[in-house]
């Protein structure tokens, strides 16, 4: 693998800071097995689905996985098609074939055929006889197959919990990236702005922002979710007005100690406009801690989700969510799995998403050195 200093395009702090943060191996692995697992699951249509991949219909080349189809175009009246419906299986089989993904259900996808009563065990507890029991033709059934298999059970609503998890992990990932953008842009203009101009201003935001951070986030959660049905978009502009304020300290800090520097005094003498001098000459001084915090702010977002979930006001119901997972397994004890799934997957989204910050930390410590 080749070193830092083999890259000419990068400046000699930015090799430096390339080579501290390999140095720490826990945070640089732990960054490849979260990059991995983020593709994976931006993949999840094409890992858990209950649509093929692709379909070949009497010489027709089809992709369910992308366009809806109508099932009259299988010789069914159905305005979508459903491929697990025995007679439109048969009906593809007889007159082409199906490239299904490895797991056959989608996260809202119910298996009326589950060996059990929902929730049902995993297939791994089960012996294959009992594995295939739901199932009409016994474990001779073209049904009983391994993509068709709930290998780490279901839900209490018949849902496959891998299938679940998977897109739950998009999801929570997606939403705590969104938030830590838009919430850090919003914190870096206005910790720049307060600390650049200092003064009145400054005194006036800083009792606001004491204020501001002192109400209540949950209750109003509450009291929004009984006016207001909660969705992504509303969830993400709730929580972001509350959440901008973790860098502003940071950023204002930053600001306040550099804005009296010789070349800032230069910069004004020579005619420089406030906002280029905040741009271009002490904003990139505050994005070191500004980068040094934010995967600690992600952290922070992809928690506040799940716990919303788990309490019952974050995303609507049905969506694909690691804290209603968490919420099954507290409501259905007897179905261990449930809460094991759902605990494993954020712990180690945070673990990695921790030890990932630190070696950030480290990148953009002045007094670390790689050798």
């Amino acid at each position: 693998m080749a070193n830092a200093s083999d890259r000419p395009w990068l400046s000699p702090v930015n090799r430096r800071r390339l080579a501290n943060f390999r140095a720490n191996r826990r945070g640089w692995w732990s960054f490849w097995i979260f990059a991995v697992l983020f593709v994976a699951t931006l993949l999840s249509n094409f890992i858990a689905n209950d649509k093929p991949l692709v379909v070949s219909y009497k010489g027709e080349i089809l992709f369910p996985v992308f366009v809806d189809y109508p099932e009259s175009k299988f010789g069914g009246f159905l305005a979508i098609t459903n491929y697990r419906d025995p007679f439109n299986r048969d009906e593809i089989e007889q007159n082409g074939w199906m490239i299904w993904p490895p797991i056959r259900y989608s996260f809202d996808t119910v298996n009326s055929s589950a060996p059990t009563p929902a929730p049902s065990p995993p297939a791994f507890l089960l012996s294959p006889e009992d594995r295939c029991k739901g199932y009409t033709d016994g474990v001779a059934d073209k049904d009983c197959v391994a993509g068709n298999m709930n290998w780490l059970g279901t839900d209490d609503q018949g849902r496959d919990v891998i299938a679940r998890a998977l897109y739950g992990f998009r999801i929570s990932v997606l939403f705590g990236l969104t938030l830590a953008f838009f919430s850090s842009i919003i914190g870096v203009i206005i910790g720049a702005v307060q600390g650049y101009y200092g003064g009145l201003l400054d005194l006036l935001m800083q009792r606001f922002i004491e204020i501001w951070n002192a109400v209540p986030t949950l209750y109003l959660l509450i009291i929004i979710s009984s006016v207001l049905a909660p969705s992504f978009w509303i969830l993400l502009g709730i929580l972001l007005a509350f959440s901008w304020t973790h860098l502003v300290g940071v950023v204002r800090a930053e600001f306040l100690r550099a804005r009296n520097f010789e070349f800032v005094r230069a910069a004004r003498a020579l005619g420089v406009s406030n906002t280029t001098i905040m741009t271009r000459h002490l904003l990139p001084n505050a994005m070191v801690a500004t980068l040094t915090f934010m995967p600690f702010i992600l952290n922070g977002s992809i928690t506040t989700l799940t716990s919303l979930d788990y309490l019952g006001f974050g995303l609507p119901a049905g969506y694909p969510s690691l804290g209603e997972l968490l919420r099954q397994g507290k409501a259905n004890v007897f179905a261990p799995w449930l809460g094991i799934t759902g605990f494993f997957v954020v712990a180690v989204m945070l673990s990695l998403l921790i030890f990932v910050g630190e070696a950030v930390r480290d990148a953009f410590d002045p007094r670390k050195t790689y050798s």
